[in-house]
């Protein structure tokens, strides 16, 4: 019998494919990528934040700790947290919103790493985590 647990937050829709939004087996929780979707309503499409990427980086940070917290960890918890973005100009302007959101959330910053891909039409950024929990 394995002791893994497939995570979703009451705000998230179910994954459009077969996976979970976020597995925790023992200490260790990995969230999938999340996106800047608004909360999930019934009978409605999943809706971006809004067009910028401020509003999709703040919703898509506030889904990955939905996720963290369904869970049992927070953003202390967070060892890897990985950044996939739509667009290479856009990396300065990420990190200004990535460092506000996290300034006085965590004493020990996670390691990060940021790469260009692609993502479906509208969304800008993607976020996943790797937290080992206590």
């Amino acid at each position: 019998m394995t002791d893994k647990t497939a995570l979703t937050p009451k705000t998230h829709a179910a994954p459009p494919a077969k996976f979970s939004h976020g597995v925790r087996k023992g200490n260790i929780l990995q969230v999938a990528g999340q996106v800047g979707f608004l909360p999930a309503a019934e009978g409605k499409p999943p809706t971006p934040a809004g067009p910028t990427l401020r509003e999709q980086t703040l919703q898509t940070l506030a889904n990955v700790e939905a996720v963290l917290e369904e869970g049992g960890a927070s953003w202390e918890d967070a060892m890897m947290i990985r950044v996939y973005l739509t667009d290479v100009d856009h990396f300065a302007e990420m990190n200004a919103i990535y460092n506000e959101y996290f300034e006085g959330r965590v004493e020990i910053p996670a390691a990060r790493t940021t790469v260009y891909v692609g993502l479906p039409a509208g969304l800008l950024i993607e976020i996943d985590a790797l937290a080992v929990l206590s």
